[in-house]
């Protein structure tokens, strides 16, 4: 693994500058624990809605429903979602103001009860999250996968990044300089890589001060021309 101050350099150089670097990761800034923790259950339900809906879909055609979506599923309270009866959730399926997808829809009703079985747990599902250490990012998304719907993979990073959590992503760049820096030999496939790569992030964000979004986007922009590398 080299020194992440190199990297960090090398970032620079591709963006045309520290300024230019900087300016470019304030537009995916995280947020500190507590903003977190007062985040409404019912907004991280819709947030995890729209990273699932977005999957598979242009991201223009489900902003442009979104208003339908926040009306069709009562405004993402949990504890109705929830309950979405038979004939809710055929009468979604024929609804124009969303996307008709059965297993998506369906995805809602069980991500409620996923947040709501959080809330019983811990006080509420936004505590949960925001409690977990950013040092064990990936069994966060291991617990996404499992007790949640459709939040597997690049759906439930996405989502922790949107939230605010600070989240890596291996993009094809940032897998090119994992790969460069020694850290994978190829494109992730299993537990082992991303503990590899959970090693690896705690180990420059020790040395650096920054979180694992940052060191993720400034990995993506050490590739490529000035203008690569952007997520």
């Amino acid at each position: 693994m080299g020194d992440f101050a190199k990297i960090v350099a090398l970032a620079a150089e591709r963006r045309g500058g520290m300024d230019v670097l900087e300016r470019a990761l304030a537009e995916t800034k995280s947020r500190i624990p507590a903003e977190i923790a007062a985040t409404p259950d019912d907004r991280i339900l819709a947030e995890m809605t729209r990273r699932i809906f977005n999957a598979g879909f242009a991201s223009k055609v489900i902003a442009a429903k979104w208003d339908g979506f926040e009306s069709a599923f009562d405004g993402f309270d949990p504890h109705r979602c929830a309950a979405l009866s038979e004939e809710r959730s055929d009468a979604l399926l024929k609804d124009s103001r969303i996307v008709r997808h059965g297993a998506k829809i369906q995805s809602v009703v069980a991500n409620a009860q996923f947040l709501l079985d959080l809330a019983a747990e811990h006080g509420s599902a936004a505590k949960f999250l925001a409690d977990w250490p950013d040092a064990d990012y990936v069994g966060l998304l291991e617990i996404l996968k499992k007790r949640g719907s459709r939040l597997g993979g690049d759906t439930g990073m996405r989502f922790l990044r949107a939230l605010g959590k600070p989240a890596f992503i291996p993009t094809g760049d940032v897998v090119a300089a994992l790969i460069r820096e020694g850290v994978l030999t190829k494109a992730p496939g299993g537990k082992g890589d991303f503990k590899a790569m959970q090693q690896a992030f705690n180990r420059w964000s020790a040395e650096s001060g920054r979180n694992l979004t940052e060191i993720s986007r400034i990995l993506a922009m050490s590739i490529g021309d000035v203008g690569h590398g952007r997520r």
